[in-house]
């Protein structure tokens, strides 16, 4: 519910925009609150500019996004199942969906032939064992495929003198990617292993063009169109899974 005194603002960040709810109070400080709905509020005194504001919130762009993304996340684990590790249990990897097939056997292992995920353990009624396994495979299989993917493209920037980045992998709810130029740092979401390989080609390059345009100007696409000339496909084919 939006207060009477309430104004909605949104503030056009690197990442995303972000939308705040601007209080009017007798206060000294300019407040911040992040709530688990998702919602954002602050509240300031009159004398406090709204440009100025929208400038704090910018400022603050990074901690909203991290406390956005935990509390989506929340919400996912609370409104999801659980898997339960069991045979024919669907995983999406690369475009494709895979059954999982879980065996008893001495030696614990995870492998795929492109159509089923083997699960092997020594207790299949071991839920932890399975999961731990599971998620080890599955991290693994983020690095190696998102390393791989990060040094094709690389070859394509090293004529523009880019640094090649340090590549970190998390969940996140909103965004395929980010990039930190200043920083040399482009994070990718973990869910991208869901999607076929040429969306994730696409989020990759798109990270990457960040470090000649930081921002996205018409610049910005103009060079991605110019070395991915199919990048709205690819895009709205991303657009349909995650």
């Amino acid at each position: 519910m939006i207060e009477n005194n309430a104004e909605i603002r949104k503030v056009v960040c690197e990442q995303r925009i972000l939308e705040y709810q601007l209080t009017r109070k007798q206060v000294k400080n300019i407040n911040l609150r992040i709530k688990p709905d998702g919602k954002v509020f602050v509240s300031a005194n009159e004398n406090v500019p709204v440009v100025f504001l929208d400038d704090f919130v910018k400022g603050k762009q990074e901690y909203i996004i991290r406390a956005l993304d935990k509390y989506e996340e929340n919400r996912k684990y609370v409104t999801v199942a659980p898997r339960q590790y069991v045979s024919g249990e669907s995983f999406e990897i690369l475009g494709k969906s895979l059954r999982l097939k879980v065996s008893e056997e001495t030696m614990e292992f995870v492998s795929t032939d492109g159509v089923f995920i083997f699960l092997s353990v020594k207790n299949k009624n071991n839920f932890k064992r399975k999961e731990k396994l599971m998620n080890d495979w599955l991290k693994n299989l983020q690095v190696a495929t998102f390393h791989e993917i990060s040094t094709e493209i690389y070859h394509i920037f090293k004529k523009y003198n880019v640094v090649y980045p340090q590549i970190k992998i998390r969940y996140m709810t909103s965004r395929w990617g980010s990039c930190q130029p200043k920083r040399g740092i482009i994070t990718l979401n973990s869910k991208l292993i869901e999607a076929p390989r040429n969306c994730n080609e696409y989020v990759v390059l798109h990270e990457f063009v960040h470090f000649i345009h930081p921002n996205h100007s018409k610049k910005f696409y103009d060079f991605v169109a110019m070395l991915m000339p199919d990048w709205k496909e690819r895009k709205k084919e991303l657009e349909k899974r995650l």
